[in-house]
């Protein structure tokens, strides 16, 4: 009898361990919280029985929320949740894949976006997109490239980003076309005279600075001053004084969105009325907001324009991802308004590239997916998208736009014949 006890004590006591234990994989299992989205339970589309709790699909969100470009990256991240509330789930070998965000903070430091590219690596993704800024996108670049997971730049534009690295993809222009764009523009306005104020260390902001300088001069120019100013810097007078002296016609200021407020505002404190021009990170509601009527008549080039008509794709993204702002008081108040900046879209189209290359790779290989992004073609929120031998999006078109009236206006499109 004891021994029949002692042999029914032991089978209880096994089952209770093994309710207790459950699945060791909970990382992987669609019931349990994902990456905040934006998006409700009831949003999402009913559950047919298909997705299963093990069969999620990992996408890395690798962006800076805080520090000196967390404004436009909190940007792209609203892109990319968006995407993730309109397409969820995917297809492979017949199975259906919930898609999990998995989003970390690079602090728009290059230090930090390699302990959080590191920690993506950790996390199990299949793909990265992002990051907002060149040099934390270079900095992980590697990291990714060592791992053979692939990533998809939104906005980054200098050339280092792809260069060399058969993992890094991206999205948007670069830097040489933007330069470029930029040049044209100032000398088409009747400028002749130019100073260029960069960031030390910024690849961004290095980079793009001395595109534009070599295309302004070989559209015969000149460049009547070079500035640079440290990271964190805030009093920019010394610099700007500098430039007034030299009398420009025009000053173009590739810069972070922190920084951009207190240049114009010190340029005009101190009397400077030569037209202000930048590239694409300038276009954030927050440096209108901060430089105020100091704004108006700043000239920036980006890559989307939430009017253009032209695009039946684009039309939909602008109401949908309007309609996405205004269901969230914090990303309506965080993105200043349910304006489109560009880098959504970009945020947008990067997950649709990321989803076409699994769908046509018909795995959750990584290298498989690396694979399958050299074929993608997509009809994108910001045109037509492909990638060259590189890695870069085959694309031709920038939108120039300026301050007016304390918003952000469409001039005109430049492509790259023009």
């Amino acid at each position: 009898m004891k021994r029949i006890l002692a042999i029914v004590l032991a089978m209880v006591l096994a089952l209770g361990l093994m309710a207790g234990c459950g699945d060791s994989s909970n990382g992987n299992d669609a019931s349990a919280p994902a990456a905040d989205n934006g998006a409700s339970a009831s949003d999402a589309p009913a559950d047919d029985g298909a997705a299963s709790s093990d069969k999620v699909i990992k996408i890395g969100v690798f962006e800076p929320i805080t520090g000196e470009n967390g404004g436009g990256g909190f940007q792209e991240v609203l892109g990319v949740r968006y995407a993730n509330q309109v397409v969820p789930t995917v297809d492979i070998g017949g199975e259906t894949y919930s898609i999990e965000l998995v989003e970390v903070d690079n602090k728009s430091d290059k230090t930090e976006a390699v302990t959080a590219a590191q920690s993506l690596m950790s996390s199990g993704v299949a793909v990265v997109l992002g990051s907002y800024g060149s040099g934390v996108s270079i900095a992980a670049g590697e990291i990714f490239a060592e791992n053979q997971i692939p990533a998809i730049g939104c906005s980054c534009t200098n050339p280092q980003v792809t260069l060399g690295n058969d993992f890094y993809f991206r999205v948007c222009f670069l830097d040489p076309f933007q330069g470029t764009v930029m040049a044209n523009y100032a000398s088409q306005e009747g400028a002749t005279k130019a100073a260029v104020i960069t960031q030390l260390g910024d690849d961004y902001s290095s980079g793009l600075g001395n595109f534009f300088l070599k295309a302004f001069k070989e559209l015969g120019g000149e460049i009547v001053a070079e500035e640079q100013f440290q990271t964190n810097q805030t009093d920019f007078k010394a610099i700007l004084t500098n430039i007034k002296a030299a009398e420009p016609d025009v000053i173009f200021a590739p810069s972070s969105i922190a920084t951009a407020p207190l240049l114009i505002k010190q340029a005009r404190e101190l009397g400077i009325t030569a037209k202000i021009m930048a590239g694409d990170t300038w276009e954030n509601a927050t440096i209108i907001e901060n430089a105020g009527e100091d704004a108006e008549g700043i000239v920036i080039s980006t890559f989307f324009d939430e009017n253009d008509s032209a695009n039946t794709t684009a039309a939909d993204f602008v109401k949908g991802f309007k309609e996405f702002l205004n269901a969230t008081p914090d990303y309506l108040s965080k993105n200043g308004g349910d304006g489109v900046a560009a880098v959504s879209a970009l945020g947008y189209d990067a997950y649709m590239a990321a989803i076409e290359a699994i769908k046509a790779a018909d795995s959750t290989d990584p290298v498989a997916i690396r694979d399958a992004l050299k074929t993608v073609e997509l009809n994108g929120v910001t045109g037509s998208i492909t990638f060259d031998e590189n890695g870069d999006a085959n694309k031709d078109m920038a939108f120039i736009k300026t301050v007016e009236g304390g918003e952000f206006k469409f001039l005109k499109t430049v492509t790259i014949s023009e």
